[in-house]
């Protein structure tokens, strides 16, 4: 089978490259690579959006749980439209051109155009957002297996969690809210409570001393099974003392850059478990019918305005140091995108 196009690509494209770690802003370069046609069983794609995540910046820095080999195009994740198929693909990679897709793991969504695995792309339905689409593998994902994976819940039970301002506590929020669960959301700023209630929040609460006894006042005889922890140090320990007996207490960040402080009396009286989760492992671990799971669930609520992550801004690749810099601002609401 020849290679099939559905739109003719040019024969350069758009990347930003990083050539060494270090400080975001003075790593990233802007230029062009070569577009290859698709090889056996490989779809050539267009890059419409992606975004910066907080991994990604990590990335930049060398500071992230895996690190690719340099130099290297960024980006985890995005969406991307099929614009022709290699051979071997048949009548499948046929019904492929012209569809949205999530961006596989390791494309390097920063770019215009690329070349893929077909066997590793998820078509996006028609209805989802494609900006919203470009958000869903990671935040979203996580959110959805910190809340079904360690804990079976039950209709209108407390999960709690900090960071409830971030991409993964806001998806925490909204499909907690479209799932029967009540959620406790810390925050470290005041002036959130509307916004946050506004998605679906039960209670925001800000960090401090009296953070213990304000959960347990909202909450009465029904303390939380599960507590998610992306801050660490005294915020996470605070979320440990707020658990029921044999809760879970799950870590997925580390934003206050403080380790995990679990005293002796909470495993040993209250049994309570410390567990980790980094969503990478989970996309390599899962089988094709818990991922086509995931993907069912968080398209259905994207599609629906269930599940919406604000977008900020939306920058073109050639101003990314424009856009590393807006991503990097304290108190944005919402995500910064690249347009492909």
């Amino acid at each position: 089978m020849e290679t099939r196009e559905h739109s003719a690509p040019p024969s350069q494209s758009k990347a930003i490259h990083l050539k060494r770690f270090g400080a975001p802003l003075e790593v990233v370069e802007v230029g062009e690579i070569p577009v290859l046609a698709p090889a056996a069983g490989e779809v050539l794609l267009k890059m419409e959006f992606a975004p910066i995540n907080p991994a990604d910046l990590n990335v930049l820095e060398g500071k992230y749980g895996t690190l690719p080999a340099l130099p290297c195009v960024p980006g985890v994740e995005g969406v991307g439209r099929v614009l022709s198929v290699g051979p071997g693909l048949g009548v499948g990679g046929e019904a492929l051109l012209g569809k949205c897709v999530l961006l596989p793991n390791g494309f390097g969504s920063w770019r215009s155009y690329g070349t893929a695995n077909a066997l590793e792309l998820v078509v996006v339905p028609e209805g989802v957002p494609l900006e919203q689409a470009a958000m869903l593998r990671i935040n979203p994902a996580t959110a959805l297996c910190l809340l079904e994976n360690f804990v079976a819940l039950k209709p209108g039970e407390w999960v709690v969690q900090n960071a409830a301002n971030s991409g993964v506590g806001r998806s925490v929020i909204q499909i907690a809210r479209a799932s029967g669960w009540r959620t406790l959301n810390v925050v470290r700023r005041g002036g959130l409570e509307a916004e946050l209630r506004s998605i679906g929040a039960d209670a925001v609460l800000e960090a401090g001393e009296t953070l213990v006894s304000q959960i347990a006042e909202i909450t009465g005889r029904e303390d939380p099974r599960l507590g998610l922890n992306a801050v660490g140090g005294e915020s996470a320990l605070a979320l440990a003392k707020t658990l029921a007996e044999s809760g879970v207490l799950v870590t997925y960040g580390a934003m206050g850059l403080q380790p995990l402080r679990m005293p002796n009396g909470l495993l040993i009286f209250k049994d309570v478990a410390a567990r980790g989760f980094w969503v990478s492992r989970w996309y390599k671990n899962a089988t094709q019918p818990q991922r086509d799971r995931l993907f069912e669930k968080l398209f259905h609520w994207a599609a629906s305005g269930v599940l919406h992550t604000p977008v900020e801004a939306v920058y073109s690749l050639d101003n990314a140091q424009e856009a590393l810099a807006h991503a990097m601002r304290s108190g944005r609401s919402g995500k910064v995108l690249f347009k492909g």
